[in-house]
């Protein structure tokens, strides 16, 4: 069964293209006709690829992956961070940091910064600096918060993206690119979709068409991780199960070594008794 239904789909708007003079020629094959200057996106190919991508993302949930989610324009932002945020993954919703992925350990080391300001502020080497001092580190934390709050827990390269726009978004696609992690994307008819692992056709400017969107993907993520869990609890169960039996035997070892013992001594004793018959 789809995770999408066409219905849905149109009432969204995810069909609605760009203008036909801004469109990419590798976009034809999503593209069902053209009506008043626009491109009319084909609808069951968008449910194909969304069907294909959720699944795919389900299985790196399983896996116990990190998928990043990339959305920095205006009417995305907000659903992509409560999405992402629901299932437990990264996201970057304001300026993408130039040289994230290619150059991580820059990245992680100013995320320790941020962890070294709120360990100062706990133990309160925070309260004996000036007033001067305190608020330049608050606002370097503000602005640390701000661009790298929502990747605090990334201690690795990511295993996949998620791009809403591929071409707002096109220098996190060539560092993912570059790196070879798969990038999955909402293309939309002005973009090129030959760098994108897992393409979406779809309306990429409509807050209803990018939701309904990440809905399908993180629903599909989120069965991943309950299984992921579930797994784990059947694991645990079945190690409880064996626990007990290694102890049985344990302690049944434990009686039958004293027991062998007194035997032992017994007949020690009866050796060292003078027999009556010999007297």
């Amino acid at each position: 069964m789809s995770r999408v239904n066409f219905d849905q789909l149109l009432e969204a708007g995810v069909h609605f293209g760009h203008l036909k003079r801004k469109w990419n020629p590798a976009m034809a094959p999503y593209i069902f006709m053209e009506r008043n200057g626009i491109h009319i996106i084909d609808l069951y190919k968008t449910i194909a690829k969304v069907d294909e991508a959720a699944e795919v993302l389900k299985n790196l949930a399983k896996q116990g992956k990190k998928v990043l989610f990339v959305a920095t324009k205006k009417q995305a932002k907000q659903v992509v961070a409560d999405k992402a945020a629901s299932i437990g993954m990264p996201y970057v919703i304001e300026r993408w940091p130039g040289g994230m992925l290619t150059n991580f350990p820059t990245i992680r080391k100013a995320i320790k910064k941020m962890t070294t300001i709120d360990k100062m502020t706990k133990d309160g080497t925070f309260d004996n600096l000036s007033k001067r001092e305190k608020l330049q580190i608050t606002r370097q934390r503000a602005k640390l918060e701000k661009t790298l709050g929502s990747i605090v827990d990334l201690t690795r390269l990511p295993s996949a993206l998620f791009v809403v726009d591929v071409m707002k978004e096109h220098i996190a696609v060539r560092e993912a690119n570059r790196l070879g992690i798969p990038v999955f994307g909402m293309v939309d008819t002005n973009s090129d979709p030959n760098n994108i692992d897992y393409v979406i056709p779809a309306n990429d400017d409509a807050t209803k068409s990018i939701e309904v969107v990440m809905n399908a993907v993180c629903e599909a993520m989120n069965e991943g991780l309950q299984e992921r869990k579930a797994e784990k609890v059947d694991a645990e169960a079945a190690g409880e199960g064996e626990a007990p039996k290694r102890e049985r035997r344990a302690k049944a070892a434990i009686k039958k070594a004293p027991a062998k013992k007194e035997e032992g001594e017994e007949s020690a004793n009866e050796a060292e008794m003078p027999n009556k018959d010999e007297e």
